[in-house]
C-alpha cells in the first residue's frame, strides 16, 4: 500500500505536522529525508530496511561515502544532501552556543558535542573555550587516542587556553563504548586540570563526556567538578 493511501495519521509528514518530530520513529524520520521508497516498498518500508543495514540511525548518518551510496535506494545525491543536513545542525548548536550561557545549558552544550564525538571510533578530547560571559570563542580537539584511551597533557590544555584568551573553559571528551560513565582515570585527569587551570585564573566549568544514543554524562550536573 502506498503512503497516500495510509490514514492522515500515520502519514510521516503530517504526523510531524499535527504532534510534532519527537513522535516519529527513526523509520518515518528517514522516510522523509528519502521522500519516495523503491518499486514494491514504500519510503518508510526502504528506511526501516536501511535501518537494518546499518543497525541504526547513527549508524547509517556516519557511514562513508562507500558505504552509503552502495544501499539500495541511496546514491551520491542523497548522500551529499545528508551530509549538508548534518552540517546544518552542527552550525544551529554551535549558534545557539555562541548567543547563551553554555554553563546554564549542559544539556544544548551536550548536544553539540554528540554532533561532533559521538561517532568517533577513538577516543578523543578537546575543549570548549569560553569568554568571561561563557559564550563559545572555539572548540578545539588537543589529543586523539585509542578505542578506550587519549592521552591528555595539561601543558597543551593550558597553551590552548591562554592561546584563545579564555576566561573559562569545559573539558569533553567522549567514550567510543558508548557509555558516559567517568572513570576514576576521568575523575583524576578532571581534577588535574581544573587545578592546572586554577593557577592562571581560568575557571573550568565542567566535563563533559559523550557516550552513545543520545547518552551524556555532565561532571557539573552530578556535583563531581572540584
Amino acid at each position: 500500500m502506498a503512503i497516500t493511501d495510509w490514514h492522515e495519521n500515520d502519514r510521516p509528514r503530517e504526523k510531524l505536522i499535527k504532534f510534532g518530530e519527537q513522535h516519529l520513529s527513526d523509520a518515518e524520520l528517514l522516510a522523509i529525508f528519502l521522500r519516495v521508497g523503491v518499486k514494491g516498498k514504500s519510503a518508510v518500508d526502504l528506511a526501516q530496511d536501511l535501518l537494518n543495514e546499518f543497525g541504526s540511525l547513527h549508524n547509517l548518518l556516519n557511514a562513508n561515502e562507500t558505504e552509503f551510496c552502495k544501499a539500495k535506494g541511496l546514491g551520491q545525491a542523497k548522500y551529499v544532501q545528508m551530509r549538508a543536513v548534518l552540517e546544518m545542525s552542527r552550525r544551529h548548536f554551535e549558534s545557539g552556543l555562541q548567543k547563551s550561557d553554555a554553563f546554564t545549558s549542559p544539556e544544548l552544550v551536550a548536544n553539540y558535542l554528540s554532533h561532533e564525538l559521538a561517532h568517533q571510533t577513538r577516543e578523543r578530547f578537546g575543549l570548549l573555550l569560553l569568554d568571561q560571559q561563557h559564550q563559545l570563542i572555539s572548540f578545539k580537539i588537543l589529543f586523539e587516542g585509542t578505542i578506550n584511551q587519549a592521552e591528555v597533557h595539561a601543558r597543551e590544555v593550558v597553551k590552548s587556553v591562554l592561546e584563545h584568551n579564555a576566561a573559562a573553559v569545559i573539558l569533553t571528551h567522549n567514550h567510543p563504548s558508548g557509555d558516559p560513565t567517568p572513570s576514576n582515570a576521568d575523575i583524576q585527569l578532571t581534577n588535574t586540570l581544573t587545578q592546572a587551570l586554577d593557577l592562571i585564573e581560568v575557571r573550568t566549568l565542567d566535563h563533559i563526556i559523550i557516550g552513545d544514543k543520545g547518552r551524556w554524562y555532565s561532571f557539573a550536573q552530578h556535583n563531581k567538578m572540584p
